[in-house]
């Protein structure tokens, strides 16, 4: 008996449009996703070398930092977070991590990981820590490090960091910052700052997809990492010898990796090429704005969200003073499900905004203006949207209260 064919698979549909203004990820630039689309290469190929020293320059920009190892780690922002955490602690070394949401607590989470003795300074979410309490508990704990966030998105806070990296500097601390949700859409200064390594991720201000985690080592942190270089067996040569305690991790080895990006070129994986391209257009962008005009233009169109949002009767959460420029959150009005305002914003309007994570589960909106999605005709649209949605869930709204609070931000 003759086995019929099988049928040929139908293609899949295609995503369908979507305007994101949550908190991340948002709407690629379509020059990002143009790049994205470029021939690969093989990644020893000049071509490829040259882009890969191109992008290392670029984000030294995006990251107002003189650092030699000013690179991309290839994986989602969580990626580059890692790769800085066990590549710069041991088991055993104290860490201390300011904890202002959900994301402070991943950098505790991560460091146990590592095997770290991990002390903390807490605030309540929707205030920022201050420099007294980080002071303090640096003097107290006598960390090797201090990790903190800068942009917390599931508060909206941000967290003021000039004063903890003077802190750091005269305590002989080292500083890690996650700058994922915040980085070319709020001020961020590496090197004025003392912070001694930061990492990101493209899906947030840097208007691209996630994937690729731009992160930049500042020299006291390069000589703890070469402090701990095990190279590869099959690479190693006589002149490789091994040096400390080996990072626990292969693929986030940043001593490893800082060889493949420089002048070595030492195989350590297949750089993700596409992603690459999509990095390197993401920093291109935002250069040729210029870093303080989308600054500027973050700080704009929030505050435009940030009026249009309480020209709809809605309440701000957390401490407006400290919060990015990038996202704000509200709380859900008393009655409304919070969760059938989101779908109906989704599938009547096709626009995403978001809910939140732990305490603030179910009680607050947040809604992101950032990277692309920074524009106005972005944020009128999401306010018209949600003034429908009000009112069909039987929230009594002023007539274009949200749309003509923001039109005067931009008068």
């Amino acid at each position: 008996m003759t086995t019929p064919p099988s049928p040929r698979p139908s293609p899949s549909p295609p995503m369908p449009p979507r305007l994101l203004m949550g908190p991340g990820p948002i709407n690629a630039h379509p020059r990002v996703l143009q790049a994205m689309s470029m021939q690969l290469v093989g990644q020893f190929d000049p071509s490829m070398t040259a882009a890969m020293n191109e992008t290392m320059a670029l984000y030294r920009d995006v990251f107002r930092t003189d650092n030699e190892h000013t690179l991309l780690v290839d994986g989602t922002s969580r990626a580059g977070i890692e790769a800085a955490l066990v590549s710069l602690l041991e088991p055993g070394d104290r860490v201390l991590v300011p904890v202002f949401g959900r994301f402070g607590h991943l950098l505790v989470e991560i460091a146990e990981r590592c095997g770290a003795d991990v002390h903390t300074v807490e605030v309540p979410w929707g205030e920022v820590v201050p420099d007294d309490a980080v002071e303090d508990a640096v003097r107290r704990v006598r960390p090797r490090l201090v990790a903190a966030v800068q942009g917390d998105t599931s508060t909206t806070m941000c967290q003021p960091l000039a004063g903890i990296g003077e802190i750091c500097r005269r305590e002989g601390v080292l500083l890690y910052v996650d700058a994922t949700a915040s980085l070319g859409g709020n001020p961020f200064e590496t090197d004025a700052w003392g912070i001694d390594v930061a990492s990101a991720g493209l899906q947030k201000c840097l208007g691209g997809p996630s994937g690729s985690a731009p992160i930049t080592i500042g020299p006291r942190a390069v000589e703890v990492i070469e402090g701990r270089k095990h190279v590869e067996a099959g690479l190693r040569t006589d002149d490789d010898r091994p040096r400390g305690t080996r990072i626990a991790s292969n693929y986030l080895d940043l001593a490893q990796i800082m060889d493949y990006w420089g002048p070595r070129r030492l195989n350590h994986h297949t750089e993700a090429t596409t992603m690459l391209y999509g990095a390197r257009a993401c920093a291109q962008v935002l250069l040729e704005e210029g870093l303080d005009q989308a600054i500027e233009r973050h700080r704009l169109h929030g505050t435009a969200m940030l009026e249009g949002v309480r020209g709809l009767g809605l309440e701000v959460f957390g401490d407006v003073e400290h919060k990015m420029t990038n996202v704000v959150a509200v709380h859900i009005p008393d009655g409304v499900d919070g969760d059938a305002a989101r779908t109906a914003m989704l599938e009547d309007f096709g626009i995403e905004i978001g809910t939140s994570f732990g305490p603030l589960h179910g009680r607050v909106w947040r809604i992101g203006t950032m990277g692309w999605n920074a524009r106005r005709d972005a944020v009128l649209t999401t306010l018209a949207a949600l003034e429908a949605v009000l009112r069909a869930a039987g929230v009594p709204v002023t007539a274009g209260g949200g749309t003509g609070a923001a039109s005067e931000v931009y008068a």
